[in-house]
């Protein structure tokens, strides 16, 4: 399947977003996530079902001031 994940395309394996997270070399990284423009809670991810054409955002919280 093909999404855009961070406004690049990429083709995935899982339509899990949690294990397509990992897939993507963010598991067990804290990170937020927004699919479609809308914020997916870290217990909602399991849940969540991706499907072709979604967009998914992944930022990582950055530290300093």
């Amino acid at each position: 399947m093909r999404i855009l994940v961070n406004g690049d395309p990429r083709d995935l394996a899982e339509s899990n977003l949690e294990r397509a997270l990992e897939e993507l070399g963010f598991g067990g990284a804290v990170v937020a996530t927004a699919l479609n423009g809308e914020f997916v809670s870290a217990a909602s991810r399991a849940s969540t079902v991706l499907a072709e054409g979604d967009r998914l955002e992944v930022l990582a919280p950055m530290q300093g001031g």
